[in-house]
């Protein structure tokens, strides 16, 4: 009896053997990977979900799979994730990671080692998002002004959570608008996180007394009624949940920060593979329902992809890297 079980064993191990190599390639193949570099629920997630959510849409139309799995890879805001993509999958045909402004900032500082612009392949950028300050909706602050009077009277009593450290955006949003108001920002005192959903569940745990983020996370939260936003720092007034929320620079402050959101590839990718992707992400922004979506995941208008975004990225990284120098931040 056993020698049979052992023959069937065989039997089916083999039978299961021949069917796989029977298969296509493709079929055996893992699905595509949407890498965030950051902790679920902040921008980088949303931005990896409208990838998902916006390629379904057009995937008869495309030579991608639009099932993307998406996986997490924190630390260093961005750092761990890049460096992983230089070092292990320089050459993975599917495998995107995505990028924010605060992904271009810290590569001009410096802050991902001896890094450039040109050592990935940049594929699309799906949108943009603002800079936004935020408190819990039962915060004593009903505006923009109340915080940096609190502030002014003793900023060791609030902490601000914030994506980064030093030098990050988060910590620059703030840091302008302080020294407008005629503070040291050094004086602030804040909470580094690793992105926008450990920010605003601490704000909302009480753990910090404000928040400066990005309004595609603050939007969320305020759509719950569980926060206050009492700047966004864009040129107007952005339309949707945050439509009644004030700019900085409505309130005096004349600060502006768009952050566009999108994805790169390593630098090994063929380029086949890799306009293959930069053709899927054309195709899906150009649907017209996209801009739907994208206003759904909290993003407003802003689609570039291939050449024209690596040539973009390159110019924002060297800006960044200039300002920095200003501020002391980089020698």
């Amino acid at each position: 009896m056993v020698g049979k079980r052992n023959a069937v064993t065989i039997v089916l191990a083999l039978a299961s053997i021949a069917w796989q190599v029977s298969m296509p390639a493709s079929a055996l193949a893992r699905p595509p990977e949407c890498v965030v570099p950051a902790k679920p629920g902040g921008g980088m997630d949303l931005t990896c979900k409208l990838a998902r959510k916006g390629l379904a849409q057009v995937a008869a139309d495309t030579r991608v799979d639009p099932a993307l799995h998406i996986s997490y890879l924190p630390g260093g805001i961005g750092a761990v994730a890049w460096n992983s993509v230089l070092s292990q999958r320089r050459a993975e045909a599917d495998t995107l990671v995505v990028f924010s402004g605060g992904s271009l900032l810290n590569l001009a500082q410096g802050k991902y080692g001896k890094a450039s612009a040109a050592d990935v392949r940049w594929v699309a950028a799906l949108g943009t998002d603002y800079g936004m300050v935020a408190v819990r909706s039962d915060s004593p602050y009903k505006t923009l002004d109340d915080l940096l009077k609190a502030l002014k009277r003793d900023a060791g009593k609030i902490s601000i959570g914030a994506g980064g450290t030093v030098g990050s955006q988060d910590w620059l949003k703030v840091s302008i608008i302080a020294k407008q108001a005629g503070m040291n920002p050094r004086s602030l005192r804040f909470v580094a996180f690793e992105g926008g959903g450990e920010s605003f569940t601490a704000l909302l745990a009480g753990h910090v007394q404000a928040v400066s983020g990005d309004t595609s996370e603050a939007a969320l939260y305020a759509a719950g009624g569980k926060i206050r936003v009492l700047a966004v720092m864009s040129d107007q007034r952005l339309p949707g949940v945050l439509a009644n929320v004030p700019t900085a620079r409505e309130q005096g402050y004349d600060v502006t920060w768009p952050i566009i959101r999108g994805l790169y590839m390593g630098p090994e990718v063929g380029d086949a593979d890799y306009r293959k992707w930069v053709t899927a992400f054309d195709r899906m922004m150009a649907e017209p329902s996209f801009d739907q979506l994208r206003a759904a995941h909290g993003l407003y208008p802003f689609a570039m992809t291939g050449d024209a975004l690596s040539e973009y990225v390159r110019g924002v990284v060297a800006t960044y890297g200039k300002q920095a120098k200003e501020l002391g931040l980089v020698r």
